[in-house]
Order: structure tokens, then sequence, then C-alpha cells
């Protein structure tokens, strides 16, 4: 990066505006609703100016008879219309090749910009801008969640999030060596460093953190003790902070004994929206860099405490190249009632529960994929990785569940997979067809070894 863009960035400034560790305890955490309140207000108007010089966004609010002026204050929020990514793909199909959402015309050779796309797990990928200023902020707010969490200037990070094109490598490598003092291991994916090559490293360099996609560091730990290794033992990591479901706290907690396991939840266009804390009490919403709403996935509407619904996101400092004003994310979540226990005077979010664009709807059942793999987890003689195929049976759909075994052989596969049907039946509220498959047997399946973000759902009708 060329002295320009740290020049941008200004790294004290956001220090003191987005800080971290002890300070942001001290200070943006203990601010009254008032406080709070006049603090967003202030970034959230110098956001919707920037907003109104975005061609996406003129015509998008055009369409419903806004004009500037018209939205005043977070009160006036819902009168913008959310937008999701099939909107910005659609920008890119018309303004071929980088869409018009962004502000980087005419900026360029003003403001420096950072260019990465989504992975593709959910279509084609989508480009991402970040400027100078949002990208080191958000790195910023990325550092506040692993310091809450209790990452020291002395830990060992073995990260295992993707590189590439895709944003997750780079921000979180970003994150750690702009904003702590810990070093980092940065593996990568199977793909990238090989899952054998990777438990090496991390015994030789002495790694006290993991941080990534859960589904890959349940992966590494099934890999370790193939080898005859043991978790927790002959690689001795004490905290693991990544993306878990609603039950993979104890699923973690038995893959990688003695490790402290925390959630946190963001996306490629935001950033890292909210953290899960020492409490292990729901995730708290960073509430300092954005507004967090729930719409129902039907109306698009808010929706109150307490009901699911799609999260959507507007980011209070992203006003250089990409602001982001109301994008429905598509994925579930619910805002908790009431304050936490730590004394952070932020509201919290349940977790990631699934994508209601993800959703399979089975005799009037939702199941959501990820629910389906925090419940695999936790059964005795699977190793908790599977791949969902939705399928069409004369004139029925059913859900074929692909499970793998912990063993290449089972003793009793009939009696093994009829437990696994009864337990997701149960859990579930609806019959569905369970394959159980030798160790590494969905892999092809569900892409593990090389996507940051496995498929979990191949529909096949």
């Amino acid at each position: 990066m060329s002295a320009g863009y740290f020049a941008e960035a200004d790294p004290k400034r956001i220090l003191t505006e987005y800080p971290i560790g002890e300070s942001f305890l001290a200070g943006p955490a203990r601010m009254s609703d008032d406080e709070l309140r006049a603090l967003q207000e202030r970034r959230f108007a110098a956001l919707m100016r920037r907003g109104w010089e975005i061609p996406f966004y003129r015509r998008h609010w055009g369409k419903v008879g806004l004009e500037p002026g018209d939205v005043r204050g977070i009160d006036d929020l819902p009168k913008l219309p959310s937008f999701s990514k099939s909107d910005l793909m659609m920008s890119v199909a018309a303004h071929p090749p980088y869409g018009d959402f962004h502000g980087m015309d005419g900026a360029a050779g003003r403001r420096s910009v950072v260019m990465h796309t989504t992975s593709g797990t959910t279509g084609a990928p989508q480009p991402l801008f970040f400027g100078a200023w949002d990208r080191e902020v958000q790195n910023a707010l990325l550092a506040r969640a692993y310091r809450l969490q209790g990452l020291t200037d002395d830990d060992v990070v073995h990260s295992v999030y993707g590189f590439g094109m895709v944003n997750g490598g780079h921000y979180i490598r970003e994150a750690i060596l702009h904003f702590t003092n810990a070093r980092l291991l940065p593996a990568g994916t199977g793909l990238e460093t090989r899952s054998e090559q990777q438990l090496e490293l991390m015994r030789r360099f002495g790694a006290t953190v993991i941080v990534g996609f859960a589904d890959y560091i349940f992966k590494l730990a099934a890999v370790a003790r193939e080898k005859g290794l043991e978790p927790g033992r002959d690689i001795p990591i004490r905290m693991i902070s990544g993306h878990l479901s609603t039950d993979g706290h104890a699923a973690m907690a038995k893959a990688w004994p003695g490790a402290a396991a925390f959630d946190w939840y963001g996306v490629g266009d935001t950033g890292i929206v909210a953290a899960e804390g020492p409490d292990h009490d729901g995730l708290y919403i960073w509430e300092d860099a954005h507004l967090v709403e729930i719409l129902d996935p039907d109306r698009l509407a808010p929706v109150d405490p307490g009901r699911r619904g799609n999260i959507c996101v507007t980011v209070l400092f992203k006003n250089t190249i990409y602001p982001v004003i109301r994008f429905n994310t598509n994925d579930v979540s619910t805002l908790l009632r009431g304050r936490g226990a730590l004394g952070i005077n932020f509201r919290r979010l349940e977790g990631f529960r699934g994508r209601s664009d993800n959703m399979v709807k089975l005799r009037g059942i939702n199941v959501y994929p990820t629910g389906v793999g925090a419940i695999l987890s936790e059964i005795e003689g699977l190793n908790g990785e599977y791949v969902c195929r939705l399928v069409r049976r004369q004139e029925r759909e059913d859900l074929i569940v692909m499970a793998e075994t912990r063993a290449s052989a089972v003793d009793d596969p009939s009696a093994l997979a009829g437990r696994v049907s009864a337990v997701l039946r149960q859990r579930l509220g609806v019959a569905v067809i369970v394959e159980l498959a030798p160790p590494g047997g969905t892999a092809k399946l569900s892409e593990i070894d090389w996507r940051q973000k496995p498929i979990r759902l191949i529909d096949e009708r």
C-alpha cells in the first residue's frame, strides 16, 4: 500500500473514534442511550450525504419517490428501501464490470480503493470495494472483538480463512497485524495449505488461537485424531474465534478440549457487525459502527425484538467508496431483549441461524442446512461433516442428509442411520432421509477442502 493509503486511513483517528481493548470498555461500551444515539445520528447524517452521491442509491431511492432531505435521521430509516446482493448483481450486469453502487468514478485518483469479491457460495462472486478509512475501521472493529474475547499480544494465531479474491484471509491478516501485536500463521484453507501441514505448523510454532469458519476447524480436529494427535493436549489451543451454529459451542469444546470458543458475525459488505463476549450470551452489536434491524423476510419491514428475520445492516463508517445503507443480508437471526452481563450498553444479536434464501420448506416446516449440521455434530459416531440434497420424488420433496461417520467401517450402519434419522426428526420436526458416508465422503460435494464456506445444500429438483 502507498503512503497515501495510510494517510487516508488515519489509524490514530480510527482508534480515537472506534477504540479497542480497555479504551472500548471504558468509552463507547459505557455510553448512555442518549449519547450513543447522538453519535449514531452524526455518523448517519454523513453517510446519507455520501449515499445521495452514488448513482445506485439515487436510482434505488428515487423509485419510491424519495428526494434528498426526506430522510432526516435514524427514525426515518424505514423510509429507505432495503437492498440485497441481487440488487448489486443487477447493478453489475447493467454497468459492467463494477456496477454503479460505488463512488470510484471520478475519485480513484484521489482515494485509495481496495477490491475483493465474495466467495460465490450463493451465486456469482460479487465485487466488494473499500476505501482506506472504512477498510481500516473494519479491521479495528475485528481486533476489538478478538481483544474482548481474550486475545493477547503473546498469542500465536492460526488463521484458516481463505485468500485469493475473497476478502476473508486478507481482512483477518490486516486486523491482527495492524491492530494487535499477536503473531499470525496465515495458513488459509485446505487447498492453500494441506490439513496435515497446518497441524504441523500449529505444533511447530506453538499456535494458541485458531480463527476461521467452524467447519474447517472441526475438520482439523478430526484430521489430528486420524494422525494420532489429541487436540488440546498435543496442540494446546486456548481460544477459538469463528462462526458457530446454534449449538456450536458444545461441539467445538468436544473437538478442541480446553479451548474457549467465541462467535462473531459479519459479511463481506459490512465487515464485523457483532461479536460474542466472555459472558457467552449473544453477540454484542458494535452499535457505534452499525445500525442493525431485523426484517420480516416477506414484507421486508422491521420486526420486534425477539422475533426472527433477516439481518439488515447500515454501516455508519462506510462513507468513502461503497456506502452500505440498509443492506438485507438474508441471514436469519434475532435481536435479544435486554442488555448483557458485561455492562456493554449495546444491543445483542442471537447469532447466525441460517439464510432465508437458502431455507427448505419441507411439508410446512422450515429447515435450515446449518441447523442440520449443529445437530449432527452432537451425535456419537458421526464426525460432523455433511451435505443436504433436496430432491423431488413422485411429486413429493424430500431432504437427503448425507452424514459422514467417524470411522471407515461402522459396526451397525443401519442402527446408526436409524438413530440419526430419529434425532433429526425429533429436533427438526419433520422426517428426512439419512445416508451415511465414510470420512471424507462428502468432501467433493461440500468442497470443504478449498471453499471458505462449504456447500451445505444442493438443490437437485
